[in-house]
């Protein structure tokens, strides 16, 4: 069988280094994106920012020149804020999306003009449970990942008939880095009664106990190499129950709960 060859977009730390080293494992030819420099011979590197839409298109046309074929895309790049809607600088909210929705867009639209042309390929999106529970005073990550989400399913029909397949997986609390590099936006956290360091605070502290990025980086890559996929996909056993949960609440019922959680 050919080694398909695949693409991890932030593929050097977290949930996407464990995604790159799953399927390479596998027996992938793995091309790991990042802004950030990186040296590990089990994949090729190419560092570039998937901001920039010239530079997703020149990375991903590199990768197909360099193999003859582009099979699997898997779009882990991403990064968090926190902060009220209110106090949020609106030049960080829009960094949120360029980030986490329109950087998987840049990489993904030459790499459908590959896919179509070939007749084949699978894309991978790295969605949140945050995309199905709204998370107060992270709004702009949840609103980020809920865009991924509807992107997905509108993008599956699209290209459907040209052998390409597209999912999205939603991680719930994962323990990586990803913590420790939330830019976290406390102005107004006096006029709301503490609530927003508070609510920030409980969520790093969930995550920090949160899956092990292997088994979450093995599940995509399992995902990312199915013969057929569903539209969308939970990691673990709480996150398979929280989607359960969304579909039976009352949508009040679940946010009394997520308030609970989160807006205290």
């Amino acid at each position: 069988m050919t080694e398909k060859v695949a693409i991890v977009t932030g593929g050097t730390s977290g949930i996407g280094l464990c995604t790159a080293a799953a399927l390479q494992q596998k027996g992938c030819k793995v091309y790991t994106f990042s802004r950030r420099e990186f040296n590990d011979p089990r994949f090729t590197h190419i560092r570039m920012d998937v901001t920039d839409p010239d530079a997703a298109e020149a990375a991903v046309h590199k990768v197909k020149e360099a193999e003859g074929q582009l099979d699997i895309v898997v779009n882990c790049a991403g990064f968090g804020i926190s902060g009220a809607i209110e106090f949020t600088p609106l030049e960080d909210a829009k960094k949120q999306f360029d980030v986490n929705f329109f950087g998987m867009v840049n990489v993904n639209k030459p790499a459908l003009t590959i896919m179509r042309k070939q007749g084949h390929g699978r894309i991978v999106n790295t969605s949140s449970m945050a995309a199905v529970f709204a998370i107060p005073f992270q709004a702009y990550y949840s609103a980020s990942k809920a865009a991924i989400n509807s992107y997905t399913c509108a993008l599956l029909n699209e290209v459907k008939p040209y052998g390409i397949s597209v999912c999205a997986v939603m991680p719930g609390d994962i323990k990586t880095d990803f913590t420790a590099v939330r830019k976290k936006i406390e102005a107004g956290n006096e006029e709301y009664g503490g609530r927003i360091v508070r609510s920030v605070a409980k969520m790093e502290k969930d995550e920090q106990s949160g899956l092990d990025p292997q088994k979450a980086g093995d599940f995509i890559s399992k995902i990312a190499l199915k013969k057929f996929v569903k539209p969308l996909y939970s990691i673990d056993f709480i996150s398979g129950a929280e989607c359960i949960l969304d579909r039976l609440l009352p949508k009040g019922l679940a946010y009394k709960i997520v308030s609970a959680m989160y807006s205290q």
